[in-house]
């Protein structure tokens, strides 16, 4: 018999909680590119950037740390990130291929069947542990949005979307309980037209995935709500037709690479951008960064970025926009993505291991984060900044990640300590 999991404390205000003034900090603001700040003050939300701590505000000295957006991991599949990496042969030449790999093993593989059992809410918050131990605050999760994730998600998670898993799953099992990857256009039909509509196209490098994006194009799906996921196998002509339509792509390049060996040329994409924004009447791929879940793709957000730098010759500001401002605005969540005042203070802290903020973010890994925060709440931290849980009235219990000591939310650690699901590296103290 399984017991109930406890629920995580709602994220938000926090009732007689302190404004934190971080000071001696280097702030990277929502345009990224904008000059870097020497403070941010916040509460809930950001009351400041740049100015002098206030009275009564609990000043934490940072010593030079670098504080960033949350960032945003723009594809996951939240049930699945406690498998490792599955696969039946070398190379793919469709999604379909490692589709049919993997119905067998779903049954005959023993691994496979215990991780299966698992509850669902069990799965869904390891996923959610994954991506928010790499400082991501907003995840766009493509499947259903399960009752369960409402009370295990310490991070936000986009709530308002619509999504088909792709033309091959049309009327098969995509979901975790089984449901149909849904009719294509339907779905697209359905969702409002300010909302993202996600869908995995062009997964493969055959001519049946590069077929997808003009069968998508004849059912009038290609849209500038549109957000493409994968999108291998579309050639340049394509990339230009999904510009006009003012489409987006989530770029997945461990997972493409993984299954496929290869991935979207992407600086072709930007160039291509670049060019087009001379011309105001001309759009331009938006592009963002998605880890995908650990079934194929990357351990985390982090180790995404640097797969997606040894894909293409990309650069690290370019790499750092994929998980803010651009992700923000493709999966329309215009409050995210940056720092600004009034906006709400989900945000990470790294060790500056660099001048320039993208390439210190470049060379951080979990353990090295130093603190992510979502809506003024601390989550996880170093332990030399207490301060800032006791200052927004958060209890805290001390965790090890991959080895480094770390204090994090008590009710975050005892959801830890209780899942029957171990995330590696990860220790409840």
């Amino acid at each position: 018999m399984t017991s109930t999991p406890s629920r995580l404390p709602r994220w938000g205000p926090t009732l007689w909680a302190n404004a934190v003034s971080f000071v001696n900090a280097r702030v990277a603001t929502a345009g990224i590119d904008a000059p870097i700040a020497p403070s941010i003050r916040f509460s809930s939300r950001v009351l400041s950037i740049g100015e002098r701590p206030k009275a009564h505000d609990t000043v934490v000295n940072l010593r030079g740390a670098i504080v960033l957006p949350g960032l945003i991991n723009a594809h996951d599949h939240l049930e699945l990130n406690h498998y490792g990496r599955l696969k039946g042969r070398d190379r793919y030449e469709n999604a379909s291929g490692w589709i049919a790999d993997m119905r067998p093993r779903l049954s005959a593989d023993p691994t496979i069947r215990d991780g299966r059992a698992h509850p669902l809410v069990e799965r869904v918050f390891i996923g959610m542990l994954k991506n928010l131990l790499a400082g991501v605050t907003m995840v766009a999760h493509h499947n259903p949005f399960y009752p369960e994730m409402r009370r295990t998600m310490a991070v936000r998670v986009v709530r308002r979307y619509g999504w088909a898993h792709s033309f091959l799953l049309e009327r098969q099992p995509a979901g975790a309980r089984g449901e149909p990857g849904g009719d294509v256009a339907r779905r697209w039909q359905a969702t409002p037209a300010d909302a993202p509509f996600v869908l995995h196209l062009a997964e493969g490098v055959d001519e049946e995935a590069r077929a997808e994006l003009s069968r998508l194009e004849a059912l009038g799906c290609l849209k500038p709500n549109t957000v493409i996921v994968h999108g291998v196998a579309i050639d340049g002509d394509g990339w230009r037709r999904v510009a006009d339509a003012g489409a987006g792509l989530v770029w997945c390049p461990a997972s493409n690479d993984f299954l496929f060996g290869q991935s979207v040329p992407v600086r072709a994409l930007l160039d291509d951008g670049d060019r087009r924004g001379t011309d105001r009447d001309r759009s331009s791929v938006n592009i963002a960064l998605g880890t995908d879940s650990r079934v194929t793709g990357s351990r985390d957000l982090l180790e995404e970025l640097r797969e997606a730098r040894d894909a293409a010759p990309v650069s690290e500001a370019e790499l750092l926009r994929m998980v803010t401002t651009s992700a923000a605005k493709l999966l329309r969540q215009p409050r995210l993505g940056g720092l600004t005042v009034g906006g709400p203070a989900d945000l990470v802290v790294i060790p500056p291991f660099a001048a320039e903020p993208a390439a210190a973010l470049l060379k951080t890994t979990r353990r090295d984060v130093r603190l992510v925060m979502v809506g003024g709440r601390p989550l996880v931290a170093d332990p030399d900044l207490a301060a800032v849980f006791r200052a927004r009235r958060v209890k805290l219990r001390p965790l090890r990640v991959d080895a480094a000591p770390k204090l994090a939310d008590a009710g975050l650690v005892r959801r830890i300590a209780g899942c029957p699901i171990v995330e590696p590296g990860v220790t409840a103290i």
